[in-house]
């Protein structure tokens, strides 16, 4: 008599597999049965010879499914890692591209990682189109000063000073023509980038010719007013636009640097003011680059200052330090804003340097980069050999008449030069305090 035992997956489960290898019954409950020595364990095992056949038309079924998916899932690693080094190409060419754009610090140029942004716009451009977009501004910023002077040449009835203004007018009406047509060829694909270098030179030093002409003819304007009341401006973040102090800092173990600021440039102002000395081009620099705070620099060590003044108003910034402890201060609109200690500690001020209004420099009186450019408005830049107390710095910031000018370096037109279109004009911040 054949007895049929039902018993657990644990007990017959090893047994089915051990004895049936070749056979698969999918998921089903396991009946052990006792059957002959030389019977057949596996057709015991699955009563009903139809059921058997069907669960191997199954599982072949199965098989050729999972063949199938493992296929695909083949396939799609292939498109993953082909789409994953185009996205790999993709991100180092964005790398290069913002590489240009680097910070100011240790050795000659502190780097920012992670910063791409387009100081020009928010497109890219090429280099040519850069070139032109720039020399444009500053065409516009040109005939906005020429079309000041026609007021004050209205009111002056000077015959010689508008023959002057109509004679540069035409010369920059020449160069609107110059630019578009350089447009014109970069859109059809004709320019050649090999005499772009050449080209710019020649458009700038007619631009140069055309800012010494309209300066002479501005003078003018300012023949009433004191030495001291005049701005700058820097229209442009560009590499060829600043001003020079033409006097040089002597050796000292503490300084004053007050001046009046106004500038809404994003991201950063840039660098209102750098001091080179031979072997150390950041001596004394001023600096906001990207998104990063305003920093001075003394002998490439860097002190983050407190200030938040790129809000298009103009305000009154002045920072003081002495070698002793390295110890500085920083003041905006006359109230002191932070200190701190440590800063190039017993490191004097060298003298015989380059003093630079406008740029940061990377090399002694040069090696300016434009995203590194101050664009704004800047008065009365000045520089005592000690550090004024609250009550000086007040005393400037309110516009006070007992505000003392620099010892150092005064702020008059005399002691400036500008260069590749930096202009002046009259300063009425003080003026609309009083």
């Amino acid at each position: 008599m054949v007895k049929l035992i039902i018993c657990n997956e644990r007990t017959c489960a090893p047994i089915a597999s051990l004895m049936c290898r070749h056979k698969d019954f999918g998921q089903t409950r396991f009946i052990c049965t006792s059957v002959p020595l030389d019977g057949d364990m596996c057709a015991a095992t699955a009563p009903g010879g139809g059921s058997a056949e069907e669960l191997k038309s199954t599982v072949l079924q199965l098989r050729e499914t999972v063949l199938q998916q493992k296929e695909t899932i083949m396939n799609q690693k292939d498109t993953i890692r082909e789409l994953t080094a185009k996205l790999g190409r993709c991100e180092s060419q964005s790398v290069l591209d913002a590489l240009p754009g680097e910070s100011k610090g240790g050795g000659g140029g502190r780097k920012q990682g992670g910063f791409s942004k387009n100081t020009m716009g928010d497109l890219s451009r090429s280099p040519a189109a850069e070139t032109l977009s720039q020399l444009g501004q500053t065409l516009q910023s040109l005939k906005t000063r020429l079309e000041n002077l026609e007021q004050f040449s209205r009111m002056n009835s000077s015959g010689q000073s508008t023959n002057l203004k109509d004679i540069l007018q035409n010369k920059i009406d020449d160069l609107e023509k110059e630019v578009l047509s350089r447009v014109n060829s970069l859109e059809e694909g004709k320019y050649n980038p090999k005499n772009e270098s050449e080209e710019r030179g020649k458009i700038e030093s007619t631009l140069t010719s055309l800012h010494q002409r309209i300066s002479d003819l501005e003078k003018g304007q300012k023949d009433n007013r004191p030495p001291d009341r005049f701005q700058l401006t820097f229209p442009l973040r560009t590499n060829y636009m600043y001003a020079k102090v033409k006097k040089s800092l002597p050796e000292m173990y503490a300084f004053s640097i007050c001046m009046w600021i106004k500038s809404s440039a994003s991201p950063g102002m840039g660098t209102p003011f750098s001091y080179a000395v031979p072997g150390q081009a950041n001596e004394l620099v001023l600096i906001e680059w990207g998104n990063n705070p305003m920093e001075i620099l003394i002998n490439d060590k860097v002190a983050k200052l407190p200030f938040v003044i790129n809000d298009g108003k103009w305000h009154h910034i002045c920072v003081t330090w002495t070698t002793r402890d390295g110890v500085w201060e920083a003041y905006q609109d006359g109230t002191q804003t932070g200190s701190g200690e440590n800063l190039a500690p017993y490191h004097p001020i060298k003298p015989q340097g380059v003093l630079v209004l406008g740029q940061e420099q990377d090399t002694l009186g040069g090696g300016f980069d434009a995203t590194q450019a101050f664009v704004g408005e800047l008065a009365h830049f000045n520089v005592w050999d000690r550090r004024l107390s609250p009550g000086e710095v007040y005393a400037l910031a309110t516009c006070s008449s007992k505000a003392q000018a620099g010892n150092v370096i005064s702020w008059a037109e005399t002691n400036i030069d500008i260069y590749g279109g930096a202009t002046k004009w009259t300063f009425e911040a003080c003026r609309q305090l009083n």
